[in-house]
């Protein structure tokens, strides 16, 4: 039996360790739900946060402390999480040479892919569960794998694992993502990676895998995918509303972090992956 390798990347923000224990939880119980079996998400799924929030993290902190704490600004706690939210964004962008922070960030992504393939095999089929941000750096690190450059070429830890080359990549879903706002940096946003991979077929034939992206009206960092351009429209599936967070957020911006609790969302990520295992499987 071969389990879905499943890869969960965090978005913007100051994040702890454990930022995808509700989202584990509740797309635990909605697996369980689909199939029809207890304990369905622990023998069909092996999932994996990726954790990149400490590639910025002390660097941050510092500059908070020399611009904010130690001038005695107004507004320290607002000014502390401005400076966590645009840092993120504001560091992650690439430069001209490789071994930066672009670098950096997508390490983490492929550590996780190649503890993903050691535990599952080289060729398990894999999904990637992005947040904000997250989705950003998610097809930023595909489209480097799938259309690579000499200049911009992801760490490979295993080269030799289907997996670690994102050949196996079969299902990608965006909740919240501010991929939108990265087109402004291009003159030309008409090339999305494709999902599933080109080399997905050689591995899985038949299988139809998808990008679905989720977004919340009320979320001002979250935006719907299609409209961006017609082969965008093409690249994903569905975008899909949906309501998150609780009384206090579902109606404003804070409901950007509401995601990971959300039935809907993790219902329908969950009938996706059932489709995955059950045709890998089959």
């Amino acid at each position: 039996m071969t389990r879905v390798a499943v890869m969960v990347i965090h978005g913007l923000g100051m994040q702890k360790e454990d930022y995808a224990d509700k989202l584990i939880t509740c797309l635990s119980k909605q697996m369980d739900r689909v199939m029809v079996q207890p304990g369905a998400a622990e023998q069909l799924l092996d999932i994996e946060p990726v954790f990149w929030a400490d590639v910025f993290e002390e660097r941050e902190e510092a500059l908070f402390q020399q611009l904010v704490r130690s001038p005695g600004l107004n507004y320290q706690a607002l000014r502390r999480f401005v400076i966590h939210y645009l840092a993120d964004a504001v560091a992650y962008q690439p430069v001209e040479k490789q071994g930066h922070n672009y670098d950096a960030v997508h390490r983490t992504l492929s550590r996780a892919m190649h503890a993903l393939a050691q535990r599952n095999g080289p060729e398990a089929p894999l999904c990637v569960i992005a947040h904000s941000l997250g989705a950003v750096i998610a097809s930023n690190f595909f489209y480097d794998l799938q259309f690579p450059s000499s200049s911009r070429i992801p760490e490979i830890m295993d080269v030799n694992a289907a997996l670690e080359r994102g050949d196996t990549l079969t299902n990608f879903y965006t909740f919240g993502t501010t991929l939108p706002l990265w087109s402004l940096r291009y003159d030309d946003f008409s090339r999305p990676i494709q999902v599933p991979s080109s080399q997905a077929a050689q591995h899985f034939p038949g299988l139809e895998g998808e990008w679905i992206n989720f977004y919340e009206r009320n979320d001002i960092l979250g935006y719907p995918l299609r409209p961006i351009d017609p082969a965008y429209a093409a690249a994903v599936k569905e975008d899909i509303e949906i309501r998150v967070g609780g009384p206090a957020t579902s109606w404003n911006p804070l409901s950007h972090g509401g995601y990971f609790a959300s039935e809907r969302m993790n219902l329908r990520i969950a009938q996706g992956l059932a489709r995955t295992w059950t045709w890998v499987n089959r």
